[in-house]
């Protein structure tokens, strides 16, 4: 069964949501504060994490941060009645994989969750299971990457966003390919995040981050990792 931890301090949004979650199957676990939301988080197994930004005690962001420090890979959707789109750029940039502005409809709700567990499933396995670029060596399943044997840390985002420009190796991708397939948004979020997940790849993964030979900016299309 599917578990999965909601972190929400409104009662009637906590019982709403279980509801909801439940009749679809899942089974859900409650925090109601950043605290003990990230404890849950560090000490269970979860299939997604529905993660409130406004809390008691330590922030949604705080909850993400902490979480991805310590290498808990669990896909993440923030909920949150911020709507500006700085505060999603830097949900992203935490780890995020999606970003649902309150108040929400239930049925966009468990249409995002869903969506969310099936790349998370789908990106668990296949062909793309592994990386190796001249010294650099990224295992995608696993969740680990080095570079002339010394780890490197990455984001699973980044993990994400690297093995998609790994599975169309030497072929263009839009900016908005890699929002649509590694984010999965249908909102008109700025493509200026595809950039910055770009420029911290290449400074991990380049020899000289000004002068990238493998992922090389095709001016009007998009991206290319070149191999």
């Amino acid at each position: 069964m599917v578990k999965i931890l909601l972190v929400e301090d409104e009662p009637k949004m906590q019982q709403i949501v279980k509801e909801n979650l439940e009749l679809e199957g899942y089974k859900v676990d409650i925090a109601g504060d950043g605290l003990t939301g990230v404890q849950k988080l560090l000490d269970n197994s979860y299939s997604l994490v529905l993660l409130d930004v406004m809390l008691p005690k330590m922030s949604g962001f705080d909850v993400c941060r902490k979480a991805r420090e310590k290498g808990v890979s669990t896909p993440i959707i923030f909920l949150t009645a911020r709507g500006e789109e700085v505060d999603k750029v830097v949900g992203l940039e935490l780890g995020a994989d999606d970003y649902i502005t309150k108040p929400f409809g239930l049925r966009e709700l468990l249409a995002r969750t869903k969506a969310v567990l099936r790349r998370a499933e789908g990106s668990s396995g296949g062909p793309a299971e592994k990386m190796k670029l001249g010294s650099v060596e990224v295992d995608f399943k696993m969740y680990t990457a080095s570079r002339a044997g010394t780890s490197l840390q990455m984001t699973p985002k980044e993990f994400e966003l690297l093995k998609f420009l790994w599975q169309h190796r030497n072929q263009s991708v839009s900016r908005d390919q890699l929002l649509a397939n590694v984010w999965g948004y249908d909102e008109n979020i700025s493509t200026r995040t595809i950039d910055n997940f770009i420029l911290k790849l290449r400074q991990k993964i380049e020899d000289d981050p000004a002068k990238p030979a493998h992922i090389i900016t095709m001016h009007g299309l998009g991206y290319k990792l070149v191999v």
